[in-house]
């Protein structure tokens, strides 16, 4: 696919808004993304701690508006969606990951339905694009019970977009940042979590690669 002149929407939480980066302008991967192919647009929906499900009570903090109240909000001329999210579903243990045949948007099954089923239905023709979480430093099942092991929800990810038939560029699988590993963490996530702007260049290189070849 030919990227040049394209206006894309990045639909994520603190890694699209830019955490972790020295320049939320022009660091993060879909800034670089733009720069390195000539972007038109590449317009910024990433909102830190935002989840794709719904938690059982939302006030009006930008933290408690998840993807699926987000997306009607994003401009609907773009080419393209890339949506980068999962890992606070996970992370602050207060989403239950549930099952495939799960439509509730409570849990991850359901938000990821219900999220696929509005993107393809808006956009219709135009490509939709899923990134998985990234690995992290912290990736045990919590003691809360409530979340289940990170691998677990990025699964669930690649299960229902493959129902979609939704293209996922998997950095869980092949993203170069193993967080288990703090030689690596260091040079890509000092804190474990938020690539810098290294890791960031190493997102839009992988992210390039895929999109080009769809």
């Amino acid at each position: 696919m030919e990227l040049k002149g394209k206006k894309i929407n990045f639909l994520g939480d603190s890694i699209t808004e830019g955490h972790g980066t020295s320049d939320w302008s022009s660091k993060p991967y879909h800034q670089v993304l733009k720069a390195n192919v000539g972007l038109a647009e590449a317009r910024n929906y990433g909102i830190g701690g935002t989840k794709i499900a719904r938690l059982p009570v939302i006030t009006d903090h930008p933290f408690d508006q998840d993807f699926n109240l987000r997306a009607p909000n994003m401009d609907k001329d773009a080419d393209m969606v890339v949506v980068f999210g999962g890992t606070n579903d996970y992370g602050h243990a207060t989403i239950p990951l549930g099952t495939f045949e799960d439509k509730d948007i409570h849990t991850f099954y359901g938000g990821m339905h219900t999220l696929c089923k509005y993107l393809i239905e808006t956009y219709v023709g135009k490509p939709i694009v899923f990134m998985t979480p990234l690995h992290r430093l912290q990736e045990a099942k919590h003691d809360n019970d409530i979340s289940r092991p990170l691998k677990e929800f990025v699964e669930a990810e690649r299960e229902v977009c493959e129902y979609y038939s939704i293209p996922v560029c998997d950095l869980f699988r092949e993203g170069g940042m193993p967080g288990n590993i703090w030689a690596w963490c260091e040079k890509y996530m000092p804190d474990g979590l938020h690539p810098n702007d290294a890791g960031h260049e190493l997102i839009a290189a992988k992210l390039q690669k895929f999109l080009e070849n769809l």
